[in-house]
C-alpha cells in the first residue's frame, strides 16, 4: 500500500513507520497537526522552523515537538504536509459523530487536501493503548476509504519500549507530566527511560510507553532516517508547576541534520523487524 504516515516526531509514530516499511509498504508522505495560532493572534511560528512548540489541550495529537517536524521530514526524506489544529474536542463520547467544530475533523481535511496532489491508500498510526484515538482515526478512514495500519496496536509496553531500543529508534523526552517525573527527565534517552521509569511506573501506576500522557519523545534517529537529527539549541518551559506532578517540556529552538555513513545497519533491522513481524502474524492466526 500506499501510505501517508501520520506523525508527532515521537518514538510510537516513528516505530510504526518501521514496520510499515518492513512489512513491504511504499511510505509517499507524512501529515502533521500543529498548534493553531495564538490566542493573541500572534502565529505560532518561528522564522524557517514553523510552528513554535507549545502545550495545547487536545485529546487527539501531540504537539510538543512540533517546531521540530520540518526538520523530522528533512530527515526521513518524504514530504511533509501540515495543518494547523483549529477544532477543540467536542464530540467526546464513546461513539463519535463527526462534528465540524471538532479537532477530529482537522485530520479528515487534511488528508482529504493531501488526496487531492497525491496518491495514497492507508494511514499510519502510532497508537499503543488509546481507544479514543483510534475509533475516530478509524471514523476518519472509514469515510475518505483509507486502511488505518497500527502495528502497536495493545502490545505490552514493557517489551515495546525494550523492542525501540533494539532496533534503533534514539528518542529522547521532550515532556514530562506525571508523578515521578521532572525536569531531570528531560532530554533522556530510550535506554535511559527505559531504567528510569520503572520505579514510577510501580510507585505511580505509569505507562511505561507513556500511553497515559505521562511523557512524550521526539525521535532524533532511527532506521528510516535518512539523516539524523542534533539538537543544537533547546530550552525548558515550565507549562505547569504542579508540586507533585510538575508538566515541563522541551522547545527545540535549533536543530541540525547530520549524515549517516552506515545505511546497511538499517537495511539489517528493518529486515529483522520484517522477520519479527511474520513470526507474529504466524503465531495469530
Amino acid at each position: 500500500m500506499r501510505v501517508i504516515g501520520l506523525i508527532s516526531g515521537g518514538k510510537d509514530s516513528t516505530f510504526n513507520l518501521m514496520h510499515c516499511l518492513a512489512d513491504g509498504h511504499q511510505l509517499v508522505g507524512l501529515a502533521n497537526l500543529y498548534p493553531k495560532p495564538t490566542d493573541n493572534g500572534t502565529p505560532s511560528t518561528d522564522g524557517d522552523n514553523p510552528p513554535v512548540s507549545r502545550e495545547t489541550d487536545s485529546y487527539m495529537y501531540q504537539t510538543v515537538g512540533s517546531d521540530g517536524i520540518t526538520a523530522f521530514a528533512a530527515a526521513l526524506g518524504l514530504p511533509l504536509y501540515r495543518r494547523a489544529i483549529h477544532g477543540a474536542p467536542v464530540a467526546t463520547g464513546a461513539d463519535y459523530i463527526p462534528e465540524e467544530t471538532d479537532e477530529v475533523e482537522d485530520l479528515f481535511r487534511l488528508l482529504k487536501e493531501i488526496r487531492e496532489t497525491l496518491d495514497f491508500d492507508a494511514i499510519s498510526v502510532g497508537a499503543i493503548m488509546s481507544q479514543y484515538q483510534t475509533d475516530r482515526v478509524e471514523n476518519v478512514c472509514s469515510r475518505l476509504g483509507l486502511t488505518s495500519l497500527a502495528y502497536l496496536w495493545k502490545r505490552d509496553q514493557t517489551e515495546l519500549l525494550a523492542e525501540m531500543v533494539e532496533f534503533g529508534v534514539e528518542a529522547v523526552i521532550i515532556k514530562v507530566a506525571a508523578m515521578g517525573l521532572d525536569e531531570r527527565h528531560l532530554g533522556l534517552g530510550l535506554g535511559e527511560l527505559s531504567n528510569a521509569i520503572q520505579r514510577p511506573a510501580k510507585e505511580f501506576g505509569l505507562n511505561v510507553c507513556g500511553e497515559g500522557g505521562e511523557f512524550e519523545t521526539f525521535t532524533l534517529d532511527s532506521p528510516i532516517h535518512r539523516r539524523s537529527i542534533v539538537i543544537e539549541e533547546k530550552e525548558v518551559v515550565v507549562h505547569s508547576q504542579d508540586p507533585f506532578a510538575p508538566v515541563l517540556y522541551l522547545r527545540l529552538n535549533k536543530l541540525s541534520l547530520r549524515d549517516k555513513p552506515d545505511q546497511q545497519c538499517n537495511k539489517a533491522l528493518l529486515g529483522k523487524l520484517s522477520e519479527l513481524i511474520n513470526e507474529r502474524r504466524s503465531k495469530q492466526s
